[in-house]
């Protein structure tokens, strides 16, 4: 690796431990969203935020054709929700596809009228029977401690009040990191970098770049920033799985390999034709993610939204997705970021050449 390939992944960690360490759990993005749109600012032209809150910032193409290309990352985390205040313990639900397993022990803060740091803790092992120690985790079995008495931890924290993962993001070898929340601001940091690329080159389309929001929880922001934008063409951003023990080679992909680009019925054939020229022309290594069906990602709610809108995927391998403790190889959010810019340059004036008519 040499000098520019190691500063290019340090100033990605940088920005992915800024962005991982942020809270913003579905339905509670204002924090991360006012980190996103520091950063944002400077890239486009132009930057709101919807009833939603969805961010979106508008760079403006070369052409006067008007032609739309959305380009969406989305910007909320899995967490969890006070439920219940019990005896000076907070009892919760979670919000999104959250692992009961890989919750007790964890640091967590409680966001009421003060942020407060907090541990999910359950019954020791020693009190527990045998038949108890053979099963895993229920919710019932689990609670907050954040060490207040009943009377103020009641002043300070709510039903309804949201909580988050507590961890910071570090360096592993061989190029990779971990953190929390890299499902899915990975991606963030693929779509800014893509949009640093695009400083210095032309592109004929405007660019819509949509940090959305509550994907985690139904592809809500997706949904509607479509809607209003209504593009052309749509890209998302996400993130897959990537090879590890116990996953198989069916289900995960080789971290390190470049971005995936999905491939099936939720994807438009011939932009994907496009995304694959592009990164072997430029000789990005990126490799192929079969999705026979609903892609879980923001691609599966653009592509229906309106009268149809043709749309790519794609994604950025991470190992122990939906856990505090996410990998990634920094070295394919270069990559992913590369061929987004390089494709985004691509997009040919005439719409007919994405038309499905007498494609092979």
């Amino acid at each position: 690796m040499n000098s520019d390939d190691k500063s290019s992944e340090s100033d990605s960690f940088s920005l992915l431990k800024e962005l991982s360490e942020t809270p913003g759990v579905s339905g509670q993005e204002d924090r991360i969203r006012a980190r996103v749109s520091d950063h944002l600012a400077p890239l486009v032209d132009e930057l709101h935020t919807d009833t939603l809150g969805n961010l979106t910032g508008l760079k403006r193409g070369s052409s006067s054709s008007g032609k739309r290309v959305m380009v969406a990352a989305h910007m909320d985390e899995i967490g969890l929700i006070v439920t219940r205040l019990e005896k000076g313990f907070v009892r919760f639900a979670p919000v999104g596809g959250v692992d009961l397993g890989a919750l007790p022990a964890q640091e967590v803060t409680v966001h009421g009228r003060s942020d407060l740091p907090g541990l999910i803790a359950s019954r020791p092992p020693h009190v527990l029977s045998q038949e108890e120690r053979g099963k895993p985790f229920a919710q019932a079995d689990l609670f907050i401690d954040v060490g207040l008495a009943e009377d103020r931890l009641a002043e300070l924290v709510s039903v309804g009040d949201f909580i988050s993962v507590r961890r910071s993001a570090d360096r592993l070898g061989n190029g990779q990191a971990t953190g929390k929340a890299f499902d899915n601001r990975v991606s963030v940091v693929v779509l800014l970098q893509a949009l640093r690329i695009l400083q210095g080159r032309s592109h004929a389309w405007d660019i819509f770049a949509v940090v959305t929001v509550q994907e985690e929880i139904g592809l809500r922001g997706a949904k509607t920033a479509a809607f209003q934008v209504a593009p052309d063409v749509g890209i998302a951003l996400d993130v897959t799985y990537a090879e590890q023990p116990g996953a198989t080679p069916e289900e995960s992909l080789a971290m390190g390999s470049g971005p995936a680009i999905g491939l099936g019925p939720n994807l438009h054939p011939v932009l994907r034709k496009l995304l694959v020229e592009t990164a072997e022309r430029d000789e990005i290594p990126y490799t192929n993610e079969v999705l026979p069906g609903n892609s879980g990602t923001d691609a599966w709610a653009m592509q229906v939204s309106q009268s149809g809108i043709p749309t790519a995927l794609i994604s950025v391998p991470i190992r122990n997705m939906h856990t505090p403790a996410e990998t990634v190889a920094l070295k394919d959010i270069e990559r992913s970021a590369r061929l987004l810019a390089e494709t985004i340059c691509e997009l040919p004036d005439d719409l007919t050449a994405l038309a499905l008519d007498g494609e092979a």
